[in-house]
């Protein structure tokens, strides 16, 4: 498009063609070139008026691209943040069930120490109770024993008195 050379509406305005016999009617060719000279002007009006619309158009072009780009940046971060908290809340949740497995384990232990307390506490019971009836039974053997000594000593005293009895009957009277 570059070797063709630009003739302004001025150029066809201000053509002079020269004159020969039988040439063309002067006053329609004058007219003609007016009429081509407008039609020029008209179409590089609209011709500059269609450039400026396209490079509107680009610039628009242009920057809808950096609002799209900014878009998918802004929509990548914003899934970039939404996988973060998505990991940080499962990071949460899983320290907060370690800490109740945790809280479990402490609770079982405490509860199985308190058991052996308990258990060591009700052996000790039985065998003080054990020792309880084995003291009782000794009393209880000591005092049947005393009773038997008893006895035996009251009975030695009774046949001693009857004795003395009939010794003093089998005395002579005075």
């Amino acid at each position: 498009m570059g070797d063709v050379m630009k003739i302004t509406p001025l150029d066809i305005q201000q053509m002079v063609f020269r004159v020969k016999l039988r040439g063309y009617d002067r006053e329609e060719v004058n007219r003609f070139l007016e009429e081509v000279a407008q039609t020029v002007e008209s179409l590089n009006r609209d011709n500059g008026a269609l450039r400026e619309r396209i490079a509107f158009l680009e610039q628009q072009v242009s920057e809808l691209k950096r609002t799209e780009s900014t878009l998918s940046n802004t929509l990548v971060s914003a899934q970039s943040l939404a996988d973060d908290v998505k990991r940080s809340a499962q990071r949460d949740a899983e320290l907060i069930i370690k800490e109740a497995e945790l809280k479990a384990s402490e609770l079982i232990r405490q509860a199985r120490v308190e058991l052996g307390d308990t258990q060591r506490d009700l052996s000790h019971l039985q065998k003080q109770r054990l020792l309880m009836v084995e003291r009782m039974r000794a009393t209880l053997h000591t005092f049947e024993r005393m009773l038997d000594v008893e006895a035996t000593e009251a009975y030695q005293d009774s046949g001693a008195v009857s004795e003395d009895k009939l010794a003093g009957e089998s005395s002579p009277a005075r």
